[in-house]
């Protein structure tokens, strides 16, 4: 809270200066009536150590933000570290083959079919059966259920109580569903 006191301070400084500059020009240029030499002098004395503050209050802000841009970089790094060992324990859990592996990863970063298919060089029959693999394994219904059991583990858990019954007219396609 002291902070954004200390920066409205130095930003009201800052802008009182900027006014005393811009009316020392027009004394000057327009001729309008100039201010007592010495209250101009003690005026100028004041703006310089306002724009001195301003410049320090920048820098540190600018460290600030460098330091929190790092910590934050490490954490997605952390993150980003932590799914792929996710992936990998799943994986192994549900003993896909390295060729699922391969098109459970591209499922999940939201290729198509098509697109899985021309990155490793095989049919689209292929990788619909390689993906049928994948779910069958995983006990899932398709990609969105297959990527929500990835979201829930990050999360901690899943966001639905297990015992909240399905939506009116809507039923689960297995056990997972209701998870």
């Amino acid at each position: 809270m002291t902070n954004r006191y200390v920066i409205f301070a130095v930003l009201i400084v800052q802008i009182l200066c900027a006014v005393f500059f811009v009316w020392n020009i027009l004394t000057t240029v327009i001729g309008l009536p100039p201010i007592n030499w010495q209250f101009s002098e003690y005026i100028e004395l004041g703006a310089a150590l306002g724009l001195v503050l301003g410049i320090v209050l920048g820098a540190v802000a600018l460290r600030r933000t460098q330091v929190r841009n790092t910590r934050v970089e490490g954490q997605l790094r952390a993150a980003s570290g932590a799914f792929m060992d996710l992936l990998e324990e799943k994986f192994t859990e549900w003993g896909l083959t390295p060729a699922e592996r391969d098109v459970a990863l591209f499922a999940i970063k939201g290729m198509t079919t098509a697109e899985i298919a021309a990155l490793r060089d095989t049919s689209e029959g292929t990788v619909k059966a390689q993906t049928n693999a994948i779910y069958r394994k995983a006990g899932v219904g398709g990609r969105p259920q297959l990527l929500s059991l990835f979201i829930d583990d990050l999360m901690g858990g899943p966001l639905v109580p297990k015992s909240m019954p399905p939506a009116a007219g809507e039923r689960p396609q297995n056990l997972r569903a209701l998870l």
